[in-house]
């Protein structure tokens, strides 16, 4: 780690990257220390500066804007953490933080957003138009207070036409809620039979074996805390936790519950032979063979993920096959077709890799240097890739691992969301990024898919970065620095050089979980975020504003299949172009919702085509009343 020293901001009013501290009673205003010293401001314009030099490389249009409306929003949700994160910090997996979810709870024909959090409770705020929500998750019933939230899915586990939600805790016991159809839910977890125990993390939906109903697969990391509860009520961290992958007894492994219709489940983990080794934090489904049989990929956060193929309802790994070097810290994944050649690619975000050393802004997109010793890493290094993966599909079950040259390596991932920022038919790339106390400001990554020949380095062009008001730190706990032990740690000693009394130690903000869609309905996607211990970021597009665009939105009601049609993989026809793309509901981090799927048409301005191959195997080709910029909806054909 390079040294680290401290900022300290008195009282009056100054700002140093983006933080404002104003006089508050002369003697009686505490110091805010920024921690560790950084000019974030200068950093941020020296990037943005470099960045616009890059424009004559774009081939796509990228002169449009992202606004935080925050405040317009009329969301005032918080994400607040436990002390084993913030003040007490541990190297342990609660600084993970949190998912976010999307889907109509209550059929109006509007997005909702449901926001987690590690305390305080989680919250559902409905889409009232126009850009406004409000916060109904009291009458909703989906508070979950008193638990460590850590992923949210939405999925019609009933097949009843409105999303039902699975959230994932920390030893506090999962949930499941049923939807009434009008945006208020039921807590079946006892009668479903699917409150597992565990350092639970994210959850998946999805319809293993075909008969119509989606089972659920839910990821556990693995025992990262011991039995001593903190004043919170949460068990603390283990102070080995970062390497707790080593201990096999620690291992939790996955749990696959089969929906065996009337809102009940059962375990089928082992019938089914899923039993990846590894600290699971996340999941998601494909069907690359194209035959309606979902594969699995696990993500492993300290070591290599896995790959099951399915035949006819049963698991075998076969991830050599397909992926011989895995990323070795993944967190993020999705499946999507980058460069529109009709195949599925892979994208993977590996967080870990880069917590070995902290590396400056200039070395961002390099892979992480030296690996640890091979016992660390849990296998030999060079089946590794330590930073981001995305394979290109090469067709006869090959791919190959792309992603230098395609430019999509940034620094300390969370996770992927994937969609068309500027509607021109080829995917773009949201990252979730950055780490928070006690590390420098991270920034989150925006590519812009070059016509599937490079992705391009895109946030401050956008907009995304610098964040609003230039912002990059916040208050994140106050520390008395006269009562300080002899052995504190150095995250707490180093701000206190210096100072008497209580000061504020100041941390840098950070994004864990991101969701793309469309919450104004004016056909461009917006972005919003959960952040790690700080307020949401509600980035809204100005695309359609700047330039006419094209879009389609498909929207699946499933009959033989799943209601929601996950699984099934839809084709759009326009101006003698061809897009793909495969319904998993994969949002973002820790995150599965339920959205239509959103097509960027480019300068087409009229839709040919519409194929859908559905997971029972039937196929639907549509060619009448296809309108652009319009949402089509598509009832699979009984």
């Amino acid at each position: 780690m390079r040294k680290v020293t401290t900022l300290v901001i008195a009282t009056g009013l100054i700002a140093v990257g983006g933080i404002h501290a104003a006089r508050d009673g002369g003697a009686a205003a505490k110091p805010q220390v920024i921690y560790p010293q950084e000019n974030a401001s200068a950093i941020l314009a020296a990037r943005k500066k470099e960045q616009l030099k890059t424009a004559e490389q774009f081939k796509v249009f990228y002169e449009f804007q992202f606004e935080d409306k925050l405040a317009q929003s009329g969301i005032t949700f918080e994400n607040h953490i436990v002390d084993d994160a913030g003040k007490n910090y541990q190297k342990a997996h609660y600084d993970h933080g949190n998912g976010i979810a999307v889907a109509d709870v209550d059929g109006d024909g509007l997005y909702d957003i449901y926001f987690l959090s590690q305390t305080g409770g989680n919250e559902l705020w409905k889409n009232l138009g126009g850009g406004r929500f409000k916060n109904i998750t009291a009458e909703a019933g989906v508070g979950v207070p008193g638990r460590i939230s850590v992923a949210a899915s939405f999925a019609d586990i009933d097949n009843d036409g409105d999303p039902d939600l699975f959230v994932t805790t920390v030893r506090g016991g999962n949930l499941l809620f049923e939807n009434d159809g009008h945006g208020h839910f039921r807590d079946i977890t006892k009668e479903a039979g699917v409150g597992g125990v565990a350092h639970s993390s994210g959850a998946v939906f999805f319809d293993y074996d075909r008969d119509g109903l989606l089972d659920l697969l839910v990821c556990n990391v693995g025992k990262y805390t011991s039995d001593q509860k903190g004043a919170e009520g949460q068990y603390l961290a283990l102070p080995d936790a970062f390497s707790g992958h080593m201990f096999p007894e620690r291992f939790e492994f996955p749990t696959l519950y089969k929906n065996m219709g009337h809102n009940h489940f059962k375990d089928v983990t082992s019938a089914a032979g899923l039993k990846p080794v590894g600290w699971s934090g996340d999941a998601t489904f494909t069907d690359l063979k194209g035959d309606g049989w979902p594969q699995v990929y696990f993500l492993n956060m300290m070591g290599a993920n896995h790959f099951y193929e399915n035949h006819d309802g049963k698991f075998s790994e076969q991830t050599k096959q397909y992926f011989p070097r895995t990323s070795w810290g993944a967190m993020g994944v999705k499946f999507f077709d980058y460069d529109n050649d009709g195949r599925l690619d892979l994208f993977v975000t590996d967080m870990h890799s880069d917590m070995w050393t902290e590396e400056g802004p200039a070395d961002e997109k390099k892979k992480a240097p030296t690996p640890p010793a091979e016992d660390f890493l849990m296998g030999p290094a060079n089946s590794f890739v330590f930073g981001n993966s995305l394979y290109h599909n090469l067709g006869g079950d090959k791919f190959a691992e792309v992603s230098d040259q395609m430019g999509v390596e940034n620094y300390w991932p969370w996770g992927p969301s994937i969609g068309d920022l500027n509607a021109d038919g080829w995917d773009d790339i949201f990252i979730a990024s950055s780490m928070n106390f006690p590390f420098r400001y991270g920034i989150n990554s925006v590519l812009l898919n070059n016509r599937g020949q490079k992705f391009l380095d895109s946030e401050f062009l956008l907009g995304v970065e610098p964040r609003k008001g230039g912002e990059t730190h916040k208050p994140w706990f106050d520390l008395n620095c006269s009562t300080l032990p002899a052995n504190a740690e150095r995250y707490l000693t180093e701000p206190c050089k210096g100072q008497k009394g209580t000061i504020t130690v100041m941390s840098s903000l950070g994004t864990r979980a991101a969701v793309i869609f469309d919450l104004d309905n004016d056909g461009d996607l917006d972005i919003v975020t959960n952040e790690f211990n700080a307020v949401p970021q509600i980035l809204v597009s100005n695309l359609s504003e700047k330039q006419r665009i094209h879009w389609l939105k498909v929207k699946l009601t499933g009959t033989h299949s799943n209601r929601d049609g996950l699984g099934a993989t839809v084709r759009v026809t326009c101006g003698g172009k061809t897009f793909m793309k495969f319904n998993d509901g994969k949002s973002g981090y820790l995150s599965q919702s339920s959205l239509p799927l959103y097509f960027g048409l480019g300068d087409a301005t009229k839709v040919e085509q519409v194929e859908v191959d559905w997971p029972s195997g039937k196929k639907q080709v549509i060619t009448k009343n296809l309108v652009a910029n319009s949402v089509l909806p598509i009832t699979e054909p009984k």
